[in-house]
């Protein structure tokens, strides 16, 4: 049997600049870029300082009408006319879900562990096309209630028609992963539309669309893919493409074919517009390239051992809880500590060179109040973190 490929840990840390600075445990927000990012967006940043950004944008074309949409569509198994990329994980998601043609009493089904800004954007749309939005229960793990979740799509039980679901596939906090597999089979079955916020997944995770099975997913350049901050992207499955409309449409989406009459594009690109960071998607792209090149498998497995690895440190230390959820865990831990409240542990661990966030209530309130917490800390290795770092900031939240 050939032994599973591993990461250099040596080689990653040595093409991490950043890893000299700070002990980044951080990547769930914004990870360190490696080198090779740094540098596809400084050359072109230089290149527009140099000689004009619609010249310099002209001089890379090739890349960016073929490279950026085949190395996403590599990253998660699609094709890359299915692929657009957007300015932010937000406003991907945004497109995606705008799109979905609600009715009034059309039930949008999501989970407890929900992130805020999607939950704004259902109430937002209750308000506006009268939709409902039903929460599923979680489980007895934490994760979203596969039971429940069958039950709500029952069409001979339900009470009206649903017309969506949408689940992100790694909360904020918590740690857990909801099992978006099993998510997209019950909703192919039951012939609801599916969408997928992978903001935390992509990057950290094999991550594959044709498996999940969902109709359109969203994810961020910034994260533990370690691209450049203002960088995104949106799967939307080929054949739902029609089903769904963009939210507002300009000369690169659509082209103004006859006097009184437009006409789309015929890919995921419609929902894209004219105007992009350049740089930004050039970073993007080697950002991809980056991760594919070591591994998601890889990446995966040396993420969660350094994230088990610091769950089992703070669980010897009295007085500290880990709050993480789930039947399955990711590179996310969280956790409180009864003497400190956790906007002071991040600054102590700030003061150390060691860098964590915090999560309030505010974030995901459905899941947060039914365990009744307000506030904790947040801490997200990666690959290209060592051992010694996580047992640094082990020891640092003991001696608080």
């Amino acid at each position: 049997m050939t032994p599973a490929p591993t990461i250099d840990l040596e080689r990653a840390r040595r093409e991490t600049p950043g890893t000299a600075a700070v002990n980044h445990l951080n990547n769930a927000g914004a990870a360190l870029m490696p080198r090779p990012v740094l540098q596809a967006v400084q050359d072109h940043l230089a290149r527009e300082a140099e000689i004009g950004g619609y010249e310099a944008a002209d001089a890379v074309e090739a890349a960016l009408e073929t490279g950026v949409y085949q190395s996403i569509a590599s990253l998660i198994n699609a094709a890359p006319a299915e692929v657009a990329v957007i300015e932010n994980a937000t406003r991907a998601w945004d497109m995606a879900f705008y799109g979905v043609r609600l009715q009034p009493g059309d039930r949008i089904l999501t989970a407890e562990a929900e992130y805020s800004s999607n939950v704004i954007a259902f109430f937002h749309q209750a308000q506006r096309r009268g939709a409902v939005v039903e929460t599923v229960p979680s489980d007895e793990t934490g994760q979203i209630d596969l039971k429940a979740l069958g039950r709500a799509l029952d069409v001979k039980k339900r009470k009206g028609r649903v017309g969506l679901v949408a689940v992100t596939h790694i909360p904020t906090n918590g740690g857990l992963v909801n099992p978006a597999v099993a998510i997209g089979k019950l909703a192919r079955a039951a012939g609801v539309p599916y969408l997928l916020d992978a903001c935390q997944s992509v990057g950290q995770m094999p991550v594959d669309v044709v498996e999940i099975g969902c109709d359109m997913l969203s994810a961020t350049g910034r994260k533990f893919l370690r691209g450049p901050r203002g960088t995104g992207f949106l799967f939307v499955r080929q054949d739902f493409l029609d089903s769904i409309d963009p939210p507002f449409l300009d000369n690169h989406a659509a082209t103004w074919v006859a006097p009184h009459r437009y006409a789309l594009r015929p890919d995921a690109r419609r929902f894209e517009n004219w105007e992009s960071f350049i740089a930004g998607k050039l970073g993007l792209k080697a950002a991809v390239d980056y991760a594919l090149g070591w591994g998601l498998e890889p990446i995966h497995a040396r993420t969660c051992g350094l994230a088990q690895r610091m769950r089992d440190g703070l669980a010897t230390i009295p007085g500290a809880r880990v709050l993480d959820i789930g039947r399955e865990k990711c590179g996310i831990v969280s956790f409180a500590l009864k003497s400190q409240p956790a906007e002071a542990v991040q600054q102590a661990l700030a003061a150390a060179r060691i860098n964590v966030s915090t999560s309030t209530v505010f974030g995901t309130r459905w899941d947060m109040e039914r365990r009744g917490i307000d506030k904790l800390v947040r801490a997200s290795p990666h690959y290209y973190n060592s051992e010694e770092e996580v047992d640094a900031m082990v020891e640092a939240v003991g001696r608080l």
